[in-house]
């Protein structure tokens, strides 16, 4: 395949198989009113219901489709990570599979990119996620902004149109803890912001429940910001300072006053409260050792069991004329397409 492709769309699947038929319908219409050189790339990421099926019947009867069969469930951001590292065209979109990202919306994100911008995101607007969705979203990104030191926007998820010189720079990180829409923060260039309409999500449920979310909020505060041990370190001169206020009020009064002041129940809650304090400091501290661990040891981000219509890195790499980038901790096992 020695053909540039204008257009890659990449979009993780999970439990989508009743939507990936009219995704690809509304995408190849969308797709084909740009330019006739694009990629659809599905990223299955193991799915518990038949995605795999539908986009092996889809990549039979468009060689246009790609598939990416990864061997297990890996997580969205893994998903779309296995996505970029196949997709190769001079623009890259990346778009959930459930239909709230509507593809009618990719030709306002790429002809404001044609404005001379190397990034533009959506800005979801009338979101239709549940109130507890937003709720959580709400929290997370207030938290986010202020501990890891990065403005985010409730509004915004992966949904976003990017040069391929951007997603060049993407593809360079590979920590594990992965997160597409703080990765374009990262890299910078010019970047725009353009309000979409949200859609109500086509069929299914969603898979993120609230512990998930909770466990990604931690994981992207923890693997972006060292903030949490500043503040750690500040309240425990605060505390030690306040003590010191409190001893030498106590021998004030002890001594010029007179008084003698019971201490014991003030002693025992200060003991446990400080007791608890330091538990969690000990928390935060080992948090921050076993993201160290994690990385250390080297492990893939993903393992591909299948792919379809998707060449080896090697011919992409010959055949197609971008500079494309070396990404190490993978197992790719797309040598011998199906």
């Amino acid at each position: 395949m020695n053909q540039t492709i204008h257009i890659s769309v990449v979009t993780p699947a999970y439990g989508c198989e009743e939507c990936i038929d009219e995704l690809y319908r509304r995408l190849s219409t969308v797709l084909s009113s740009i330019t006739a050189s694009y990629e659809i790339i599905f990223v299955e990421d193991g799915s518990p219901q038949q995605d795999w099926k539908r986009i092996a019947h889809l990549s039979n009867t468009d060689p246009k489709v790609k598939g990416i069969k990864l061997s297990r469930n890996f997580g969205q951001h893994y998903a779309i990570t296995a996505g970029l590292d196949h997709a190769f065209g001079d623009w890259v979109v990346v778009m959930d599979c459930d239909l709230q990202d509507k593809p009618e919306e990719i030709p306002r994100l790429y002809n404001k990119a044609k404005e001379g911008f190397d990034t533009v995101i959506a800005r979801r607007t009338n979101r239709h996620d549940s109130l507890y969705r937003r709720f959580s979203s709400f929290v997370f990104t207030s938290i986010f902004s202020y501990l890891g030191d990065i403005k985010t926007d409730p509004a915004i998820s992966n949904f976003s149109v990017s040069s391929q010189k951007v997603i060049s720079e993407v593809r360079r990180f590979r920590e594990k803890d992965r997160s597409f829409p703080i990765f374009l923060h990262a890299v910078g260039f010019d970047r725009a912001y353009l309000d979409v309409e949200h859609d109500k999500r086509f069929k299914g449920k969603s898979s993120y429940t609230f512990s998930k979310l909770f466990d990604f909020a931690i994981q992207s505060i923890i693997s972006h910001s060292n903030k949490p041990l500043r503040i750690s370190i500040r309240f425990g001169f605060i505390l030690a300072l306040l003590s010191l206020l409190y001893g030498g009020v106590i021998l004030y009064r002890y001594f010029f006053e007179q008084i003698s002041v019971p201490g014991w129940a003030t002693l025992a809650c200060l003991i446990c409260f400080l007791g608890g304090l330091g538990f969690a400091n000990l928390g935060i501290i080992g948090l921050y050792i076993g993201k160290s661990f994690d990385e250390v040891k080297g492990r893939p981000l993903y393992v591909v069991q299948q792919c379809l219509n998707l060449q080896n890195r090697a011919d992409l790499d010959n055949g197609v004329s971008i500079k494309t980038t070396a990404v190490p901790n993978q197992i790719d096992n797309c040598d011998n397409e199906s």
